[in-house]
């Protein structure tokens, strides 16, 4: 696994499997977001295996899927709701954790500023700058 903390209560990974549980619920995390769509890519773990798993090891689990390409307000706010209601730590997890760095960048903006929210991520691993140079734009 490649956990990439961007707050003390929000983490990001790429696909996992249903094995990573255990080390997940070992790590603290109380909660698992799963942004990636099934059948996404051939051979990825489907969300109703990772979330028995989860759901075995007493970690909550919710699935918002992110598709490739534009970003609906619909996602949006899904993610942002899930965010708010979920138990923390909430680890979100899609095929490389970008585009759940990318969500919680929109979602976040406001809260923090810009120049944050593109330090933490670009602490992470991820490079937000342009979608917070977007975000700013309107």
């Amino acid at each position: 696994m490649d956990i990439r903390r961007i707050t003390g209560d929000f983490s990001v990974s790429p696909q996992i499997s249903p094995g990573d549980i255990p080390d997940i619920a070992a790590a603290g995390f109380r909660s698992v977001l799963c942004n990636r769509p099934d059948e996404e890519e051939p051979g990825q773990p489907d969300y109703a295996a990772v979330a028995e798993a989860a759901e075995a090891a007493g970690l909550e689990i919710r699935s918002v899927p992110i598709p490739l390409g534009p970003t609906t307000r619909e996602t949006v706010s899904d993610f942002a709701r899930a965010l708010d209601e979920m138990e923390r730590p909430v680890l979100a997890y899609c095929r490389s954790g970008t585009r759940c760095a990318m969500l919680w960048s929109i979602v976040s903006y406001g809260a923090l500023s810009g120049d944050e929210i593109i330090r933490r991520a670009r602490e992470a691993g991820y490079d937000m700058a342009g979608l917070v140079r977007q975000i700013e734009r309107g």
